[in-house]
């Protein structure tokens, strides 16, 4: 597959490109993740220029406290989901200096799946000023690390090319 830290800071190069060329800086909230995406990004030289900060919201908790999740929308749809990675995006602008920013959710595993929501599913959100938040959900293969390191790489290129789509 070739996935590997060196591929998520090429993008991430990539992905401070893109923000640069717009004047732009990007704001990550991040859960089972745990800041690998803003590690990447703070790995290429020069990403003070265009990453403005990341939050690790591990804990329902942290989501509230730093990005103003509701608690309703985790009742009523859990820490997994399109709801909670919209709120995180969004709150990621909102306490930032950021353009843009994106969220990531999910079950990295070995445990925590369920029927509804396996091992694997992880939930992405990317807010860009102007423009309405979108959403997906993903299901990866693979153990704790390759689902993590999927998450990193698809939120990066996705992100990537929703810049490239902003005038």
């Amino acid at each position: 597959m070739g996935l590997n830290q060196e591929t998520l800071e090429q993008l991430a190069a990539e992905l401070g490109a893109a923000l640069q060329a717009r004047g732009w800086q990007l704001a990550a909230a991040e859960s089972c993740t745990g800041g690998w995406a803003a590690q990447a990004m703070t790995a290429v030289a020069g990403s003070s220029a265009w990453f403005d900060r990341g939050f690790v919201t591990y804990s329902n908790e942290a989501k509230m406290d730093m990005l103003g999740v509701s608690a309703d929308t985790l009742a009523r749809f859990g820490a997994v989901s399109e709801a909670t990675v919209l709120s995180m995006a969004e709150g990621a602008l909102r306490n930032s200096r950021a353009q843009a920013a994106f969220a990531i959710s999910g079950i990295a595993g070995p445990t925590g799946g369920s029927d509804s929501k396996p091992v694997g599913t992880v939930c992405f959100a990317w807010a860009v000023v102007g423009e309405p938040t979108e959403v997906a959900t993903m299901w990866f293969d693979g153990d704790r690390q390759l689902v993590r390191i999927q998450s990193v790489e698809y939120v990066f290129r996705q992100m990537l090319g929703r810049l490239l789509a902003v005038q």
